[in-house]
């Protein structure tokens, strides 16, 4: 596994340029306009469409894996190999910007085993800035050979998380309003997971959408209660921006793990516990 999952435009263009690289284009506006139509209007060259719904979630079912279930491996690692991803070749994979949808990418690869995944810092919108080409064309990849192994990043269902926040720090990746329950647009519930520390997703990168460094991470998370011994894991509404605040952990030296059912699925038990409000870190 790479040392930083994040790459700067500069390092994909000499990839590009001097190298094997597959790229793919996650971009994805929950509830916005999809993702393929900003994708066929310019992408960088030679970039895949990775479909979020169809390709990097499950259809979701009765609530109980929540809105965007992790994929079936086989079924996920068809969809990289007629992307073309090959196990020795490195996979660089964007968005708009934040990296907020093409986190989801970088987990589920490295999650089922590809060794070298990276994140584009500033998206495809830093990758027009700074001059680089862009394309309208599909690519017509050859099929490639990747395999899912499946357990290379920890995972937590919603017993364990719920023992997380009592014994650990389970981070809510979700804006901190619907953490409190002043607001939910999209799930039955307000609220957050008893002892869940917020925890913005948004708050690791900047303005543009540029990543904060390894060490501003690292002292954003130990003011949360972050420290070394102690078990971490993530969540948000479905398990796709949670992904975001895994990589961010592991850039500042933390093996976090994702509960993937995240809100959606917590508040499908009407049994389960909701709070609301802030809690004390």
């Amino acid at each position: 596994m790479v040392s930083d999952p994040v790459i700067t435009v500069a390092e994909l263009a000499d990839l590009r340029a001097n190298g094997e690289v597959t790229v793919l284009d996650v971009r994805y506006v929950l509830g916005g306009a999809p993702g393929r139509d900003a994708y066929a209007a310019g992408h960088v060259p030679g970039a895949s469409y990775a479909d979020m719904d169809t390709e990097l979630a499950d259809p979701p079912g009765d609530g109980r894996r929540g809105r965007h279930p992790l994929p079936d491996p086989g079924r996920f690692a068809a969809a990289m190999r007629a992307h073309g991803v090959r196990r020795e070749v490195p996979v660089v994979v964007y968005d708009a910007a934040d990296g907020t949808s093409a986190a989801r990418a970088w987990w589920l690869l490295t999650y089922h085993g590809h060794p070298d995944v990276r994140l584009l810092d500033g998206g495809y919108a830093a990758w027009v800035a700074a001059g680089q080409p862009t394309s309208t064309g599909a690519p017509s990849p050859e099929p490639g050979d990747f395999v899912a192994d499946p357990g290379h990043l920890p995972v937590v269902d919603a017993e364990a998380a719920a023992r997380v926040a009592r014994e650990g720090v389970l981070l809510d990746a979700r804006v901190a309003e619907r953490y409190r329950g002043e607001v939910e647009p999209i799930d039955p519930v307000a609220g957050h997971v008893p002892g869940a520390v917020s925890a913005p997703t948004f708050d690791n990168v900047d303005g543009q959408g540029r990543w904060r460094s390894a060490d501003e991470l690292a002292a954003r998370f130990a003011a949360l209660g972050v420290s070394g011994g102690v078990e971490v894991a993530a969540y948000c509404g479905s398990g796709v921006t949670a992904a975001h605040e895994v990589l961010a952990l592991r850039r500042a030296g933390v093996v976090a793990a994702l509960y993937a059912g995240s809100w959606s699925e917590w508040v499908s038990d009407p049994g389960r516990p909701v709070a609301t409000g802030v809690e004390s870190v």
